[in-house]
């Protein structure tokens, strides 16, 4: 058995110093810089101990905002005792998942093979060549109940790496081959239809999963999944289905009622632990907002409701208001815990409106469901808290109605008492900040303001994109086109990973439709072409997670399933379509094809698990359309056609304006074909081109609604 570890040099827990992560720029692992556990960070270092040792690895993969992650932490990491197992047992090794996603999702996977629960903190015990073969998440200090302590485990482990080595490293090896083994294609003997029909399948798939009481997939835990809503507009457009719309706009009702949503100041928390959306995990995450705000703008083009749009206005203020960092991007979350315990910031009793509202406060408890009792509870449903989670059950109207007020008059009463409210929450001690800038979760962003700011012609949305992505094309990008994915405290770093290039490059595609500058189509040609050099699979299709630069890991992966985010080959499938569109390369549809026929059969046993993909199909399926306007760039009328369109639900559409006030050479170079329309004068031209043929140039708005088939309100009258 390994050795005690009586390092007590720099770096190391023993010697009542910082560990090796105190060198570290993550804030999660700088949070466990001083834990007596001698973590190490990911790197060659701690496997060369490992091996030097002989001893096995101990893995705890977490991030910043995770509540069980603080949980652990706390009872466990910060304990002498458990420090002083661990220390004795193992090589530890912290990893910020939210900086290194590529190995959380490896040992995620080995997780589910092991265990078959996943989950953050994620533990995992490897041999000192990263193969695991025990997996957890959150595990206690001793025994509780049917639940395993870490000092029952450890010299249970420990045991067994000394007497019984060999079954380890036989049952490590079959994980390690389980993970890195992924066959996409189709069975033989049973072709896939890439066609309407995995739409329909998706579907239907959907609706007995949907929840009609409550809006949402599933039961409690519920998770937003915005790709999903997404889907659901697509495919009601495709087929007028009113069952899709209405299932997407009951759950967007439900989320923007729930306590999921923050009534004072404004923001989606990561997920409602019941049914009913009410009692959230409080955390906030930039890739929640930028997606639920893509969302809600998709609803109210669809719609044509302003309650929707009003919805992301707020989601966007409170980015830009809590969440912008000075040098442009975007920080990454906000925590569930202050004061020592999950949501104590967000939180009000009824004796907390009556100080800070006084006689108004029966007004407000009766619209957001404050009580006495309260409907929070701390330790499960029979320990009433007296504090409440701000949530609707009602609409204004129906409200002003019973309190006998106009609803204008009653509206303006509430939003000034959550002014009132929202000044006293933020004299409480704030849920701490994950202040890191992440690549591909700022190039969400770039995409949800690009999409504002055409939706609802708002210069402002525009100015915040091209801030941030402006930020990341000079900081996160090097000059040979490889992307970094991390940024904090003036340090860019972290090798790029595919949701790096697949999310940026969807934002700067959105980006370049709503500034119409050409250098963002260039940027988002020259990050996808690095991006195919360096992480395509050219034998079987589809994108690897990892470059092919990557040495650190046991498998390299190609991810498809669209969780809380839309996978990497997902998100790729439709950046590669509207690629070919920009600049009519067969090229780029012959890649989007090939990606389509590896994971077809994948998305065919379980289409509803894949709804980024089918978005991204109904692309394909078309109808397309390709729109280059000509004229003067400040021209009235130009202006009018691009709003027009930016209003307008049309998910299957690329943008060009070709300037004749300016020179057009560098947009005529990117696109290849603009060039060829005629220069005519400086009067305004539209010409749409519907699946890959062009019609006539029309003038005003009017006919250029008609020539796209679908306005605003075609779904919701």
């Amino acid at each position: 058995m390994a050795a005690k570890n009586t390092g007590g040099g720099e770096g190391q827990a023993d010697g009542g110093g910082p560990n090796r992560l105190i060198h570290e720029n993550s804030p999660y692992l700088l949070d466990h810089a001083f834990n007596p556990v001698a973590w190490y960070p990911w790197g060659d270092e701690a496997f060369r101990e490992a091996l030097r040792r002989d001893c096995p690895i101990f893995l705890s993969i977490g991030y910043s905002t995770c509540h069980w992650c603080h949980v652990m932490a706390h009872e466990s990491f910060e304990d002498p005792l458990v420090a002083s197992l661990l220390n004795d047992a193992f090589v530890c090794i912290k990893v910020d998942r939210e900086e290194r996603p590529d190995i959380d999702e490896l040992y995620m996977a080995a997780a589910l093979v092991l265990s078959r629960s996943g989950g953050w903190p994620l533990t995992i015990v490897m041999t000192p060549e990263k193969k695991p073969f025990f997996a957890a998440t959150y595990i206690p200090k001793e025994d509780r109940f049917a639940m395993q302590g870490l000092t029952t485990i450890i010299p249970r482990i420990v045991q067994l790496w000394r007497d019984a080595r060999d079954e380890l490293i036989m049952a490590a090896e079959q994980v390690t081959g389980s993970v890195g083994r992924e066959v996409f294609p189709a069975p033989p003997g049973s072709p896939v239809r890439i066609d309407s029909s995995m739409l329909d399948s998706g579907y239907a798939a959907l609706r007995i999963r949907y929840d009609l009481l409550n809006g949402g997939f599933g039961s409690a835990p519920k998770f937003p999944s915005p790709h999903i809503i997404s889907f659901l507009l697509r495919y009601a457009k495709r087929t007028g289905k009113p069952g899709a719309l209405s299932m997407a706009q009951k759950t967007l009702g439900a989320m923007a009622m729930g306590g999921i949503y923050d009534h004072l100041g404004s923001g989606f928390h990561r997920y409602s632990t019941d049914a009913r959306w009410i009692v959230p995990h409080f955390e906030k995450m930039l890739y929640d907002q930028a997606l639920l705000v893509t969302a809600y703008i998709e609803a109210y083009q669809v719609t044509g409701d302003h309650w929707y749009l009003n919805i992301a206005e707020d989601c966007l203020s409170y980015l830009t208001r809590e969440m912008a960092s000075p040098e442009g991007g975007f920080f990454s979350a906000e925590d569930a815990d202050s004061e020592g315990s999950e949501g104590t910031y967000y939180l009000w009793s009824a004796s907390d409106l009556d100080e800070v509202l006084g006689k108004d406060a029966p007004l407000f408890a009766r619209a957001y469901n404050v009580s006495r009792k309260g409907n929070f509870r701390e330790r499960g449903p029979d320990s009433p808290s007296g504090k409440n989670v701000l949530y609707r059950t009602s609409s204004f109207e129906k409200l002003a109605e019973s309190a006998g007020m106009p609803e204008r008059e009653y509206r303006e009463q509430l939003a000034e008492m959550r002014t009132r409210l929202l000044q006293v929450r933020e004299t409480r001690t704030r849920p701490a900040k994950d202040d890191k800038i992440l690549t591909d979760w700022n190039g969400l962003a770039v995409s949800s303001f690009s999409l504002a700011a055409m939706a609802f012609s708002e210069e402002s949305y525009l100015e915040t994109a091209r801030m941030a992505a402006d930020f990341l094309l000079r900081t996160m990008k090097k000059e040979n086109g490889e992307l970094l994915h991390r940024y904090r405290n003036g340090r860019a770093g972290v090798q790029g990973l595919g949701s790096d290039y697949a999310y940026l490059t969807a934002g700067l595609l959105d980006l370049f439709e709503a500034s119409q500058e050409p250098r963002y189509l260039g940027a988002a040609l020259d990050i996808q072409a690095w991006f195919t050099r360096h992480f395509a699979d050219g034998d079987e299709g589809g994108f690897f997670t990892s470059g092919d630069g990557t040495t650190d890991l046991i498998a390299r992966k190609k991810d498809i399933y669209d969780g809380a985010l839309p996978s990497v080959n997902s998100v790729t499938f439709r950046n590669l379509q509207r690629l070919g569109l920009f600049t009519s390369d067969p090229g780029y549809h012959e890649q989007a094809w090939h990606l389509a026929r590896c994971f077809a059969g994948t998305v065919e046993q379980s289409s509803e698990s894949y709804t980024g993909f089918l978005s991204a199909l109904d692309f394909a399926l078309g109808p397309s359309y390709e729109i280059v306007l000509s004229g003067r760039r400040e021209d009235n009328k130009i202006r009018e056609m691009r709003s027009a369109i930016g209003r307008c639900f049309l998910p299957s559409k690329v943008i060009i304006f070709r300037p004749s006030d300016a020179d057009s050479t560098p947009i005529d170079r990117l696109t290849g074909f603009t060039g060829s329309f005629p220069p005519g004068d400086d009067r305004a031209a539209a010409w749409v081109c519907k699946n890959h043929a062009c019609g006539l140039p029309v003038h005003d708005v009017s006919p250029l609604l008609a020539s796209l088939g679908k306005s605003p309100g075609d779904f919701g009258d």
